[in-house]
């Protein structure tokens, strides 16, 4: 009932016409060159002076890794029609307003993802920055938009300061629905994307919160090559099956997944050579690794060394997890394990990432990869295999540890163990698409090795 009272006057305002929620787009030179794009393949095909004209563009841009996607309202003059073959799809002529959403990759290719004309007055869901909340779609929407809201708010324990910040999250939570869809629409393997415990953040919130931005700015220290694969490995593998993985774990709001992947890797590589599971501390290299930047990111291979100057590691029942930087109290008298040494394994997913498959062989390590942002943030289940420029494989942001693979439907994938609790993905895992280098999942594969 509480939430109802805080979204009862949102509501009533939206199906008032929603004024409050009617962000001013902009008109600027950076939205030419887009919108001149899309109007060369709205005019294809049309016979000679049969094309339309722009006559005003405004817009809003999306930054993205490597690019931009743009949704632009244009306003479109269309010529009138002499002969019936001169006129294409039996448009009117006169003014037009188009919504056209373009993507940019870098200046290198552009594709029309969505072509929308209709007469002006229509209203539409535009893309915008993720440092604003939109308006939503329709006013007919908007009772179920609240529902959807509510929903998120009781499944995922959420509540806000005052009235305010509330409708300032429902507007963030209708932006992200429809990134969300368009993911959905642009994906090629089986995944399902919508709304996660992530779905009231912002872009610049979610990437501060919880990603790790050290991946792909710092090199980390170089590691020797793994040994190379020994034999064919069998058509699909995964370690959960033979007890050398933990449960899946939660880093909270605190950018340590380097830690979370390391200490996952080393848990399975000390069950294979030990016999024995142990959970261990992310806590300690959170705390006691001078290379790395705790929450602020850090690299797998600085945490390897972390581990062999320390002495070992603790588990987690002795140094517990606290989601920030502590004072290091490690005691070399409780380290339960310890490593020799660490690799870096090969980038072929399918000949050389053998070495990691094999039942002869260490389990699948922790693999650092890059996932654009939006692609983890609403994914809910399935087989992901987002469109290139929303999953860059030149932009590294988040470390996971591969536990296995395999095919579902005919989709070959890899099994990601993630680090936001079991309440994301599937009960806390990811399944990525294998064999075409998605998200960069080969570029940064390392093992700790456990002789």
């Amino acid at each position: 009932m509480e939430v109802w009272r805080l979204l009862l006057p949102i509501l009533l305002s939206l199906l008032r016409g929603g004024e409050a929620w009617r962000l001013p787009l902009a008109s600027e030179p950076a939205l030419e060159a887009p919108a001149r794009f899309a109007m060369e393949v709205y005019n294809r095909g049309r016979d000679l002076g049969a094309a339309a004209e722009l006559l005003s563009v405004r817009g809003r841009s999306l930054k993205m890794a490597q690019g931009a996607l743009y949704s632009l309202e244009v306003t479109v003059q269309e010529p009138p029609c002499g002969p019936p073959t001169a006129c294409r799809d039996a448009q009117p002529s006169g003014t037009l307003l188009c919504h056209f959403e373009v993507l940019d990759q870098m200046g290198a290719k552009q594709t029309l993802l969505k072509q929308d004309c209709g007469q002006p007055g229509d209203q539409r869901l535009l893309w915008t920055s993720g440092r604003q909340a939109p308006t939503p779609a329709l006013q007919g929407d908007s009772v179920q938009l609240i529902s959807l809201f509510k929903d998120f708010l009781t499944t995922y324990n959420k509540s806000y300061a005052n009235a305010t910040e509330t409708q300032r999250r429902l507007g963030i939570f209708a932006h992200n629905l429809e990134l969300a869809r368009k993911m959905q629409e642009l994906d090629r393997g089986s995944a399902e994307y919508g709304v996660t415990k992530f779905s009231d953040l912002t872009e610049e919130e979610f990437r501060t919160l919880y990603l790790n931005p050290l991946l792909s700015s710092l090199p980390g220290r170089a590691l020797k090559p793994g040994p190379a694969a020994q034999g064919p490995a069998p058509a699909s593998w995964d370690w959960r099956d033979h007890g050398a993985v933990t449960d899946v774990k939660n880093q909270g709001a605190c950018g340590s997944c380097w830690a979370f992947s390391v200490t996952g890797n080393v848990e399975g590589q000390w069950f294979l050579r030990r016999g024995a599971l142990l959970a261990l501390s992310e806590q300690e290299l959170v705390d006691c690794d001078t290379l790395d930047q705790a929450c602020g990111g850090g690299l797998p291979s600085n945490a390897y060394t972390a581990i062999e100057k320390l002495g070992g590691l603790e588990t987690e029942k002795d140094y517990s997890y606290e989601g920030r930087k502590e004072r290091c109290s490690f005691s070399p008298d409780k380290a339960q394990v310890y490593i020799n040494s660490s690799v870096d394994l090969s980038r072929d997913e399918e000949g050389g990432g053998g070495r990691c498959k094999g039942k002869d062989t260490q389990p699948p390590p922790p693999g650092p990869h890059s996932i654009f942002l939006l692609s983890l943030q609403f994914y809910r289940r399935g087989v992901s295999h987002p469109f290139r420029p929303l999953c860059s494989p030149w932009f590294i942001d988040h470390a996971v540890l591969l536990v296995g693979y395999g095919h579902r439907s005919g989709i070959p994938f890899w099994a990601i163990k993630n680090s936001w609790g079991p309440d994301w993905g599937e009960e806390g895992y990811y399944y990525l698409y294998r064999g075409a280098r998605a998200c960069g999942v080969n570029a940064m594969a390392s093992s700790a090795v456990v002789d």
